[in-house]
């Protein structure tokens, strides 16, 4: 029997069902979304999967829930939600369908399930308040899906479905753009480390294009490297390295004199013609020729390994 029926619950929404619409929808095209209670509709069959309702989870009975009791968890005690759950069993599928590399998608798989996924089991189960993200809670993803919800005496006759259907194209961009940036990863890391092995001993590592850097350099354990230049449309860009994937401290930062100056007060202050732009945070400048921007990567490594030896 064709699966024909994608069967979540009626009413209000949540990112868990919707997110996990994304991936379902994906994998099943021709499949009808029903969003109900009705016992006839929770009830498994082969011709649906049930997830968000229904009080169950069974895999093999293509039934997806998490709020009965004994509900499902992670190997670490971690709750599942519905979406960690349909990305559990069907994650891999929708990364094929969508075009990932055989040989990515147990990468990718597990990094969007850490990084995505989870937080959003987390959160629909309690264990995570999007407050611990301050004055942004509002803008956590669950919480912008949820204002896509029709407010509460909105009485218009089929109001719910609508919000939702359209909350799922919302949801499927964000899913599909993480997934991108996941692959993308990726596929910078091989180009990265190729650069690095042809960088050798060199404090500065040239890129072919921007891209993703610290995750490879950090890989490969390349601590010497202190800047990377890379060409822009129509430009070249220097650029600093964070010592942590948190926070804005640099392995180097560029010179004190080059801060908030451009063109020609910037050439003036670096000596460098063709100088276009450095910022006033001192994490990436800016040149109209590789040339310009190498010699001010050279210049800017001069001063930081003068400033490390005098520290």
């Amino acid at each position: 029997m064709a699966l024909e029926f994608l069967v979540t619950h009626s009413g209000g929404f949540h990112a868990d069902e919707l997110l996990s619409s994304v991936i379902l929808t994906r994998l099943y095209p021709g499949a009808q979304i029903v969003r109900s209670r009705v016992p006839e509709w929770i009830t498994p069959s082969k011709d649906r999967i049930i997830y968000d309702v229904g009080g169950a989870y069974d895999a093999e009975a293509q039934i997806f829930d998490h709020h009965q009791r004994g509900a499902p968890l992670r190997e670490n005690g971690q709750p599942y939600s519905s979406f960690g759950l349909v990305w559990k069993h069907y994650g891999r599928d929708y990364l094929t369908a969508l075009g990932i590399p055989a040989a990515d998608i147990e990468d990718v798989h597990a990094s969007f399930d850490k990084s995505f996924v989870l937080p959003i089991d987390l959160t629909d189960n309690g264990a995570l308040s999007p407050a611990i993200a301050g004055e942004l809670a509002g803008l956590t993803l669950p919480s912008l899906l949820e204002t896509l919800k029709p407010s509460f005496d909105n009485r218009e006759p089929g109001a719910d479905d609508a919000a939702f259907h359209g909350a799922l194209t919302i949801a499927r961009a964000f899913v599909e753009a993480g997934i991108e940036k996941k692959a993308a990863k990726l596929r910078a890391e091989t180009l990265v480390l190729k650069a690095i092995e042809q960088t050798g001993e060199s404090r500065i590592l040239e890129l072919p294009i921007g891209m993703p850097f610290r995750p490879a350099i950090v890989k490969a354990g390349a601590d010497h490297l202190l800047f990377v230049v890379h060409p822009r449309d129509k430009d070249w860009c220097v650029t600093g390295i964070r010592r942590a994937e948190e926070g804005f401290e640099l392995r180097a930062d560029l010179p004190v004199s080059w801060a908030g100056l451009t063109n020609g007060d910037l050439e003036r202050a670096s000596g460098v013609e063709g100088a276009t732009f450095c910022h006033n945070g001192r994490f990436i400048a800016a040149a109209k020729t590789r040339e310009a921007a190498m010699m001010m990567a050279k210049i800017a490594t001069k001063e930081a390994l003068l400033e490390r030896q005098s520290a």
